[in-house]
């Protein structure tokens, strides 16, 4: 009897490790979305959602113009992601990297942004890892 339930137990951790590894692929293209900005090969999914995420952040901050949602990657979209690196404190280089693309999916249209939704899987993010600090406001 207790073989039986050891083998069945033995075969149900089996199946949840090859359940476990198959589902790691998507995981995967998530930490590999590449970065978005000047000198990348941008994806033009990266660059709307940069572009949108942060064009939903200004429109909550009340005080930062819209950009255009073209897909396209130029000086009024580096313009934007500088203005909101520079309100978050951080390094405002233009460039979205996991530490910016961790705050477009927060603080941005939780329908595209947030950790399920369309721009979760083309921005670059390091959410998975659990470590993000989440502020309760712009500063």
């Amino acid at each position: 009897m207790f073989k039986k339930i050891v083998a069945k137990a033995g075969l149900a951790l089996g199946t949840a490790a090859l359940v476990v590894g198959a589902t790691g692929g998507p995981a995967g293209a998530v930490e590999g979305a590449g970065y978005v900005g000047g000198g990348y090969s941008n994806s033009g999914a990266g660059v709307w959602c940069a572009q949108h995420l942060a064009n939903d952040i200004a429109r909550k901050a009340g005080d930062r113009a819209l950009i255009s949602e073209d897909s396209q990657w130029g000086p009024q979209t580096k313009a934007q992601i500088v203005w909101l690196q520079s309100r978050l404190g951080l390094k405002a280089d233009g460039i979205v990297g996991p530490e910016t693309g961790n705050w477009l999916l927060y603080l941005g249209d939780q329908y595209y942004g947030g950790k399920s939704g369309y721009c979760y899987w083309n921005l670059p993010s390091d959410w998975r890892l659990g470590g993000m600090y989440v502020p309760t406001e712009l500063t």
